[in-house]
């Protein structure tokens, strides 16, 4: 927890700072993005060596929601996100598959480089949930929603001045306590990893909070 409450610190802090900051150096931006989700490590394992039941994921399709306050270079923001991975045949039905969702938050840096492409990179902490659906005949299995972490990097490329189509890549960092009907119980629930990345791209509204000259 020591992880949540460090980002939670940290956001507050920057976001009092905002309200001492110049409008002019200050924005909102809202987006909608899509794009591929490719799950890594003991997640995407399918030689069966794994003990735990979420592994064999394969790369699936996610969409997301983007908001946040830019306070000149540095910013907040705050994201959802929905993935469906498939899952290997090799280890479940033909009609397996995972679907993840949950919310983050976490501190955004623009790069201070001369042009209208815009780089980026941020971090923050995630609050996501998983189900498993592995078919007919088959249980299925569900999680907590716990804490994990998130990188990226990415570019805004403005349009007409307010818009932005913004292509980015993230890591994303999870544990879950899972739990099986039949084979777990609430008294020995484990822990598997179900570490990802995403490949997105998006398009955004930018609103400029600068104020009026009368």
């Amino acid at each position: 927890m020591r992880i949540v409450r460090l980002s939670l610190v940290l956001i507050g802090g920057i976001a009092f700072a905002s309200a001492s900051a110049p409008a002019e150096a200050q924005g909102f931006y809202l987006g909608l993005r899509g794009g591929a989700g490719v799950p890594t490590g003991d997640f995407s394992d399918n030689t069966g060596s794994s003990t735990a039941p979420i592994d064999a994921a394969k790369t699936g399709f996610g969409y997301g929601l983007d908001a946040g306050l830019s306070l000149g270079p540095l910013g907040v923001y705050a994201g959802f996100d929905h993935i469906n991975f498939d899952c290997e045949s090799s280890t479940c039905n033909t009609e397996g598959n995972y679907k993840l969702q949950g919310v983050a938050a976490g501190v955004r840096f623009l790069l201070p480089l001369k042009s209208m492409i815009r780089p980026w990179v941020k971090g923050g902490v995630t609050f996501n949930e998983l189900k498993g659906e592995f078919g007919t005949g088959s249980s299925g299995l569900t999680t907590e929603r716990n804490p994990g972490y998130e990188v990226a990097a990415g570019l805004d490329i403005p349009i007409f001045g307010i818009f932005s189509i913004y292509p980015q890549a993230r890591y994303v960092g999870q544990n879950f306590k899972y739990k099986v009907p039949g084979v777990t119980n609430s008294s020995t629930e484990p822990e598997a990893k179900a570490n990802y990345m995403t490949f997105d791209l998006g398009l955004s509204f930018h609103n400029p909070l600068s104020s009026s000259k009368r």
